[in-house]
Parts: C-alpha cells; sequence; structure tokens
C-alpha cells in the first residue's frame, strides 16, 4: 500500500495540470476579418470633348485647384471672342443713347440756325418797308402778305432749328435706353456663359489628394459620365468587414474598434462610422436561433491617425474593442 502512494499522488497530479490546462479562459474581444476599402472621387468633364492633355500620373499628389486634365477649346475661345465683340456693341450703343448726337452733328444744326435767323431778320425789313410802301401806295396789298408769309416762314424755321438742338443735346427716350440695357445684359450673360464653358475645359483637382488612377489619355474623347482621373483624398480610406446577427445589435456608429493587418505597427485603432440596417444574406426558412446565426450585418469603420498605413484591398483584422487584435 505504501509503494501505491506517490503513483496515485503522481496521477492525481498529472489530472490537475490537464485540468487547469483545458480549463475556460476569460473570452476577448471578438476578431472578425474585413479588407481596407476607399470612397474614391472619379474626375469627369462638364462637357464632351477631346483630351488635349493630362498633367498627372498614377501615383502622383496634387493640391487643390492643381490642373489635372484638358480639353480641345478651340470651339470655346471662338465663342468668348464673339460675345465679348458683341457686348462691346452694345455698351457703345447704350452710351450712345445716352449722351445724345456727337458734338459735330449740334454744331451743324446751330449753324443751321444761325442761318434761318438772318433770313428771319431780313423777311422783317422788307416786311417793314412793303408795309410803308403799301401805306404810300406804291406796293400793292398782294406784296404786303407776300413779305408776310416769307417772315412767318423763316420765324418758323427757326423755331424748327431751335427745338432739333435742345432735341440733339437729350440722351434718348427713356424706353430706348431701358431696350440698350437690356441688351447690354444679355451680352454680358453670353460672354459670362462662354468664359463658364471655356473654363471648363481646363479640369482641376476638387481638393489634395493622391492619383490613383487615369483612365483617358490625350486623343481620346471624355464625357460627362466617363471620368478621366481617379483621385484617393485624405480620409477616404475605409475597413468593410460583416457582422454575424447575434453581435450587431451591440454595435453603435462612433464606437472605438481596434485593427490590425500585416506589416502594420501595433495599436492601430478606428470608430465605426457605418452599421448596415439590412442584412447582407436572408435564408429563405423562418428564423430560428440557427438560422440567424447565418445573417451578417455590412460595418465600415474609419482608421485614426494616419489612414495612409491602410491600403484598398489589403485584408485587416477588426477586433470589437478599442485594442487590436495583434500585439
Amino acid at each position: 500500500m505504501a509503494l501505491l502512494d506517490p503513483l496515485t499522488t503522481g496521477l492525481a497530479a498529472a489530472v490537475a495540470g490537464l485540468g487547469s490546462l483545458f480549463a475556460p479562459t476569460p473570452p476577448g474581444p471578438p476578431v472578425l476579418p474585413g479588407y481596407a476599402d476607399a470612397d474614391y472621387v472619379r474626375v469627369a468633364p462638364e462637357l464632351p470633348g477631346r483630351l488635349v492633355a493630362v498633367s498627372v500620373v498614377r501615383g502622383s499628389r496634387v493640391a487643390a485647384g492643381d490642373l489635372l486634365f484638358e480639353q480641345d477649346a478651340t470651339a470655346e475661345r471662338a465663342a468668348l471672342t464673339q460675345a465679348e465683340a458683341q457686348a462691346a456693341t452694345a455698351r457703345a450703343q447704350l452710351a450712345n443713347l445716352l449722351t445724345g448726337r456727337r458734338p459735330a452733328e449740334v454744331d451743324v444744326v446751330v449753324a443751321q440756325l444761325h442761318e434761318a435767323e438772318a433770313q428771319a431778320r431780313l423777311a422783317q425789313r422788307q416786311m417793314e418797308r412793303r408795309s410803308q410802301l403799301a401805306a404810300t401806295k406804291v406796293a400793292s396789298i398782294q406784296d404786303v402778305d407776300i413779305a408776310r408769309a416769307d417772315l412767318e416762314a423763316a420765324q418758323a424755321r427757326v423755331g424748327s432749328l431751335s427745338a432739333q438742338i435742345e432735341v440733339a443735346r437729350l440722351p434718348a427716350r427713356p424706353d430706348e435706353v431701358k431696350a440698350a440695357e437690356a441688351q447690354v445684359e444679355a451680352s454680358q450673360a453670353a460672354v459670362d456663359q462662354a468664359s463658364w464653358r471655356l473654363a471648363q475645359r481646363r479640369v482641376t483637382a476638387p481638393a489634395a489628394a493622391v492619383v490613383d488612377d487615369v483612365l483617358h489619355w490625350p486623343g481620346e474623347q471624355a464625357t460627362a459620365d466617363s471620368p478621366v482621373v481617379s483621385l484617393l483624398p485624405p480620409g477616404a480610406i475605409k475597413v468593410r468587414f460583416y457582422v454575424p446577427e447575434p453581435l450587431v445589435g451591440q454595435l453603435k456608429t462612433g464606437q472605438p474598434v481596434g485593427l490590425a493587418c500585416d506589416g502594420c505597427p501595433p495599436g492601430l485603432t478606428g470608430h465605426l462610422s457605418f452599421i448596415a440596417n439590412q442584412p447582407e444574406y436572408t435564408p429563405p426558412v423562418i428564423y430560428s436561433l440557427g438560422n440567424r446565426e447565418k445573417l451578417v450585418f455590412l460595418v465600415e469603420a474609419r482608421p485614426d491617425g494616419d489612414p495612409e498605413r491602410l491600403h484598398p484591398g489589403q485584408p485587416v483584422d477588426v477586433s470589437l474593442g478599442p485594442a487590436g487584435p495583434r500585439p
């Protein structure tokens, strides 16, 4: 009996050791597989046209306002030149209506007025002489009537020319001025439109970004529904992963998560930015506890800190907790 005591003691110790080895450990944050993705900015022209220059290449960095590509603008430049000429004509016509006749034209009418005044004075003297002669029976009453008619005609011409001078020095009628002003506004709108169309032929970067891809090259036709350059702006990187139905109810946007990938430094974190309202897969049977586990919901997370550590398409492990799943 004494020989069996050490053996019994050893077996008991071994069993105790195995029990401690397979004892359950406290569960940690769930780790789910995902991948990096991005919200790309695909830049297309406003107007269809032939590409004449592409100023960027894949992988280059651009700042907001940098030229990306340029289209042929021959027609737009000609249209702008025509619109500017028409606008200049409309402005000149309005100025002419506002200032009245030119000084040289007014001087001609003034000279005619002086001539008419001299003729009126002569007609006045002839009228007076013939009236005196008629009183002494030397001239007839008919001669007096003729002289009076000549005087009245000369005076009427003086009045007419005086009125013409006043009118010549006045601006045009209000209705004519309003019509000319409307023409100026319409011609300026045509200039603005032509300038806008010309500006659209040079397409610039809407924000600082990395050029992810160039989709068309000089000589090709580019349309409004055909992007020429694909940009990856800062903050566009996101991590997409799928969460089983039993876990999705525990998540909310803004919740911190841990991120880990091959070659990435430890301690990467992010926060949930999107949780789908509909599952990605619905089995065509009545839900049971087992069937519900087949449902997964798309969830997206935005990395914190430097998002360029992750690249679109890269596998990423997501820990539903503040710390990454890898040390």
